[in-house]
């Protein structure tokens, strides 16, 4: 008899939240999408949203999912970091969301930073920066700002425990989701003390820690499994569960994921977060290029107007791998990793009356490739053999075939496109018990697609070009 259960997935990002059904084998059921508009003063530039409509639509598409694909078994959560709720002792919210782009908390991080250094709170937290956006700076700017609602606060949030304490009533967390608050101590695993008692936070005003995919109570005749961060969430659902294969998205950004057993050394040219892994012992580096996508819309948009992504595959496949001496650097909103530099801007090089439209829409795409080889180099990927791809980027052909040329490692699309939801639902079904571990559901749910190695294209003399015009430029 085929296993009836079912496993649901809860994705809840920045504007939107999607929410999938799988069976233990990993076939999607159901899926629902919901979009939402944040809440926005052009005066202040705070960012916020009602916590609790949060929660109205995670129940809404619970019951739509329910009575479409029958009882639920077990759901999970994945989220966004950083975003902030404040609650009294009953779990009433005090205030709006502060959502992670808020970043009203300039002041107080850089009371933290004088205090405490980014080296300090590097070792500690994994996060080499201190930003408004990480919730420690949010916290003293309430306890600044809004004294009533501070001093009425008893319950402190990320926004994955306020939909686990929401839908089952146990005031839970887990570590993925707390390494960016950088008031946690990802190498000991508990709450790091020294930062609250600069903020003047009581532990006991934080959620009970739980390891990611823990069985933390009940919503219906459904159990809830503690989940992950957004990005963990979303490499598991493809399939990255040890040091020989990575994550890479090429979406309006570049997000690539990194497993790692260890804590990288302190570096204070860097701004690669280190996060706890949903997997057990393992560390994530997260790194991103600002442009991606973006890039080739912005040139489909203004340059190619009356083609489609398609048409524009099918013509820069045409030009030879080089774009015969064309080189782009790719920084329309500045440089991020492995160099941070965001005055940094966007720039063809090596232009002649020989290059058309499809040299420009290639340059584009060979340039994002460039970057994704930076970025291994950088983090050290003799280890890394297989590139799982994801997002808009993974559906061209030509762009994923530049990437495993350029890298020189097999890439491999995978058939499952809502790789957050599935991944959150494979912790939903490790926390109740359907297999052992994160690494072996991951491992006998996701299904590879397509695959790409490499061609024996050979990109040298053009990237040696572009690590030139980079180190001039940027």
């Amino acid at each position: 008899m085929a296993n009836l259960k079912r496993y649901l997935g809860i994705d809840i990002g920045t504007t939107s939240l999607k929410a999938a059904v799988f069976d233990a084998e990993g076939n999607r059921l159901g899926l629902r999408a919901v979009d939402y508009t944040l809440d926005t003063d052009p005066d202040t530039g705070f960012i916020e949203f009602n916590a609790d409509e949060y929660i109205n639509i995670c129940r809404r598409v619970i019951d739509e999912l329910t009575a479409e694909c029958g009882s639920i078994d077990a759901i999970s959560v994945d989220t966004q970091g950083e975003t902030l709720i404040v609650t009294d002792e009953n779990g009433k919210p005090l205030r709006p969301a502060i959502v992670w782009l808020d970043n009203r908390a300039t002041e107080e991080a850089e009371q933290i930073k004088a205090h405490f250094g980014c080296k300090k709170v590097y070792e500690v937290t994994g996060q080499p920066e201190i930003t408004a956006g990480w919730p420690a700076s949010k916290l003293l700017w309430i306890k600044k700002n809004e004294p009533d609602v501070w001093s009425a606060t008893k319950k402190i949030f990320m926004l994955e425990d306020w939909v686990l304490y929401s839908l089952c009533g146990n005031f839970v967390t887990e570590p993925t989701i707390q390494s960016s608050t950088i008031y946690y101590d990802i190498t000991k695993g508990e709450w790091w003390g020294e930062m609250l008692d600069f903020i003047g936070l009581d532990a006991d005003k934080l959620p009970k820690i739980e390891a990611s995919a823990k069985d933390v109570g009940s919503y219906g005749a459904a159990r809830v499994v503690t989940g992950a961060l957004d990005q963990i969430a979303g490499t598991i659902g493809a399939g990255v569960t040890d040091k020989s294969k990575i994550s890479e998205m090429t979406g309006t950004i570049m997000a690539i994921c990194v497993m790692s057993d260890t804590i990288p050394p302190y570096n204070p040219d860097s701004i690669i977060p280190c996060h706890v892994h949903a997997i057990d012992g393992k560390y994530c580096l997260i790194l991103w290029s600002s442009t991606a996508g973006m890039a080739l819309k912005w040139f489909k948009n203004t340059f190619a107007e009356n083609y489609s992504f398609a048409e524009l595959d099918k013509i820069a496949e045409q030009v030879s791998a080089g774009c015969d001496g064309l080189t782009m650097l790719p920084y329309f909103c500045g440089s991020t990793m492995p160099k941070y530099n965001p005055d940094a801007t966007a720039t063809f090089s090596g232009i002649n009356l020989s290059h058309t439209r499809a040299h420009f829409a290639r340059s584009i795409m060979e340039a994002v490739a460039f970057t994704l080889k930076q970025n291994l180099e950088y983090v050290g990927d003799d280890a890394v053999k297989e590139i799982r791809i994801t997002g808009g980027g993974a559906s061209s052909k030509l762009w994923s075939q530049i990437k495993s040329d350029v890298t020189g490692k097999t890439l491999r699309t995978v058939s499952e496109s809502e790789t957050a939801c599935l991944g959150t639902a494979i912790l939903a079904a490790v926390g109740v018990g359907e297999y052992e571990s994160v690494s072996a559901a991951a491992d006998a749910i996701v299904k590879g697609k397509a695959e790409y190695n490499p061609s024996g294209a050979s990109y040298t003399e053009a990237y040696e070009k572009y690590c030139k015009l980079d180190k001039l430029l940027n």
